[in-house]
């Protein structure tokens, strides 16, 4: 496994990461393929399974050496019935980190981030509270997950402003089929020193060759897809990269993986899977390099079923 730098800040991750919103007994056996693999980071949320999977993630690390491992969570989708149990506020913030703690069975995690930006919140005031958990002990870092490089910069701006802890990192959906984030947030983050936590780096299992075209996808795929994945356009191009694959030995997963652990500022991929060997088949893409022939194939190939544009707002302009 390798490792590289979350962004400009000493903090090292393993370029593998684990992420789990599980709470099922999977949960153990993939965390512990992903330890035996030597992925030492991993990423959940307080909103995720209701606050069950950090449950579930801090009971399969137990045991484990806590200094050995980096734990992320995230704040801002409701974890309760009331107005307060969500968004990016000063009480829910200060309240939510120590559920949070209690629930991974931790005194600190390593990065707290604001899981999407919260238009009813004086950004000040959110970055103020973040600043308040670094200096207390209980949060080493902080960052945002898919906020756009407009919101990025004005956190950036108030925190050297005020004197504030500053966001090392960003956590935005990134894959070769979804590249939004490439024109205006990627130049600014390596400008900034901000890392880049990629999730779904295989398309939430397109890129890794699950769904073949002319067939009709199960229906928890429909339910859980954006259409236009599921195309047979889409899946008809997918398919025509497994040569591609074969020729390096590796699989349609390890392709899309180190496809985007190329990219610049990319610190790490969070990967998922319920099942260990679909764990170890991840992390096996850590330190692979793709050459230029090989990324110029990928674009010939998928062409215009990129989305480069992104087709809404990264964040409910209300809180859900």
């Amino acid at each position: 496994m390798k490792f590289r730098h979350l962004g400009r800040s000493g903090l090292m991750v393993s370029e593998i990461a684990y992420g789990n919103w599980l709470t099922e007994d999977t949960v153990e056996p993939c965390v512990h393929a992903a330890l035996d693999a030597g992925i030492t980071t991993f990423d959940t949320a307080d909103a995720y399974a209701e606050t069950r999977a950090e449950e579930a993630l801090g009971q399969a690390l137990r045991g484990v050496r806590r200094e050995s491992v980096e734990i992320l969570t995230k704040i801002y989708w409701p974890t309760g019935p009331g107005p307060n149990d969500r968004g990016l506020s000063r009480k829910h913030i200060m309240r939510s980190i120590d559920g949070s703690l209690r629930r991974l069975g931790t005194d600190y995690v390593d990065l707290y981030q604001a899981h999407r930006y919260d238009y009813a919140t004086p950004l000040e005031e959110t970055l103020r509270a973040f600043d308040d958990l670094v200096r207390s002990g209980k949060v080493l870092y902080v960052g945002v997950s898919d906020w756009t490089a407009e919101q990025i910069a004005g956190a950036l701006r108030i925190a050297d402003d005020l004197g504030l802890d500053r966001i090392v990192c960003n956590q935005p959906q990134y894959n070769m089929l979804r590249r939004v984030i490439e024109p205006e947030i990627l130049p600014l983050c390596a400008k900034e020193g901000l890392g880049q936590l990629v999730y779904q780096p295989m398309a939430q299992g397109v890129l890794a060759g699950r769904y073949s075209p002319g067939q009709a996808p199960p229906a928890e795929a429909r339910r859980e897809f954006v259409d236009r994945l599921l195309t047979d356009d889409v899946l008809t191009r997918v398919e025509r990269l497994r040569p591609i694959a074969a020729d390096l030995g590796l699989t349609m997963a390890q392709l899309a993986i180190a496809w985007v652990l190329r990219g610049p500022g990319v610190s790490a991929a969070i990967v998922g899977g319920s099942r260990p060997e679909q764990v170890r088949d991840s992390a096996a893409a850590s330190g692979v390099t793709l050459g230029d022939d090989v990324l110029s194939a990928i674009d010939e190939i998928l062409g215009d079923m990129v989305e480069r544009v992104a087709d809404g707002p990264f964040s409910p302009l209300t809180r859900p």
